[in-house]
């Protein structure tokens, strides 16, 4: 019997393990625990997601919070140790690049216990982003990596990691996409969202620090924000971490809709219907990909350049200039056409479960 451990503690960690979870359920002699580090543990913001994901619920919650990233990554390594250390797995599987994610690589390596990545080998090369740190940190450590595309393994034969250890499986954000999708169609059809279904309207999501911790920044975002929402209506789903830097809402023009964060199905029918979408997330430039909707990224610099490279997401950075410029090419018919990359399928939980059995099989 081979138990494996699910490691997640932010929304994007949900969505990355819901499929491998399926995948691996039907597998025989797998048992399977996950743990939520807590470290986002507005209910709002997990719960929902929980839900909607199907997503049983945790074996264990650590209830870290919030607090500095070496307080938060110091907090879920005690807890983590002590949790595990009675019963120690037969590997931990951890997703994407949150602090959770470097702090249970870490209790892992020194207790020797195996550590799959799930979205390994991604790259901003931006080391002033505490993301970068956790990706390169997390990645020198496991045991197995699994990347979503070909610049993945690219960046990790850089740095020197064994091919052995690195499998090119695809990107399990889309496996929930896909299995989600029909189910966010019937949300939008029965009215879930009401006053949106006979408009054009573009979508906003921000949360990275960079964009929203400094509120004169901030505040230019936000007025660059109503005025772009005076040619075509902008939905803003609020993340906490920002709505606590805004000022005054009250002041926005109705064009710009604020609205409270939505779960992942209602915020997927927003998606796919949306006329563009204007992002600093990671998540959001890979699903608007599969989806074909133009995505204009508020960063210079993107860990997923595939998304880029190959599909809808164009890199605007700071400059509102070019977020205005790129929204009147959209506007007026001439958006960035792209295409979906390789193994963004819908199956790369299969293939991470295939990989994890056959690991298994040879350590027996």
């Amino acid at each position: 019997m081979l138990v494996v451990l699910h490691v997640v503690g932010a929304r994007p960690n949900f969505m990355k393990a819901a499929p491998v979870m399926t995948a691996l359920s039907s597998r025989r002699m797998i048992e399977q625990i996950l743990v939520h580090t807590g470290q986002h543990y507005d209910s709002a913001m997990s719960d929902i997601f929980f839900r909607d994901l199907g997503l049983p619920r945790p074996d264990l919650n650590l209830e870290v919070g919030s607090g500095t990233h070496a307080f938060q990554t110091a907090q879920v390594m005690m807890k983590f140790e002590e949790a595990i250390l009675a019963n120690p797995p037969g590997i931990v599987l951890v997703y994407g690049d949150v602090n959770s994610t470097v702090a249970a690589t870490l209790v892992c390596a020194k207790l020797q216990i195996p550590v799959g990545h799930v979205e390994a080998g991604l790259r901003s090369f931006d080391r002033g982003m505490p993301e970068e740190i956790n990706r390169i940190v997390t990645d020198q450590l496991a045991d197995l990596l699994f990347t979503p595309s070909p610049d993945g393994n690219e960046n990790l034969e850089r740095e020197g990691i064994s091919s052995t250890k690195v499998h090119l499986v695809g990107n399990v954000m889309i496996d929930t996409l896909v299995k989600l999708l029909p189910l966010a169609s019937e949300r939008w059809h029965n009215g879930s969202l009401p006053g949106w279904k006979d408009r054009q309207y573009g979508l906003v999501t921000l949360h990275r620090p960079s964009n929203v911790d400094d509120s004169e920044k901030l505040g230019r975002l936000v007025r660059a924000l109503a005025e772009i929402s005076s040619d075509i209506p902008l939905i803003f789903p609020i993340h906490p971490r920002t709505r606590e830097r805004v000022r005054d809402l009250a002041s926005l023009p109705d064009s710009l809709k604020v609205v409270a964060p939505l779960g992942y199905l209602d915020f997927l029918a927003l998606q796919t219907r949306a006329k563009f979408i204007i992002t600093d997330s990671g998540g959001v430039q890979e699903e608007t990909t599969f989806l074909g909707v133009p995505c204009l990224t508020l960063r210079s610099n993107t860990e997923r350049p595939v998304t880029a490279a190959v599909g809808t997401n164009v890199l605007v950075g700071e400059d509102i200039n070019n977020l205005k410029i790129a929204i009147i090419q959209i506007l007026e018919g001439s958006a960035k056409v792209g295409k979906i990359p390789p193994l963004w399928d819908g199956h790369a939980s299969d293939r991470i479960a295939d990989v994890i059995q056959e690991w298994h099989r040879s350590r027996i």
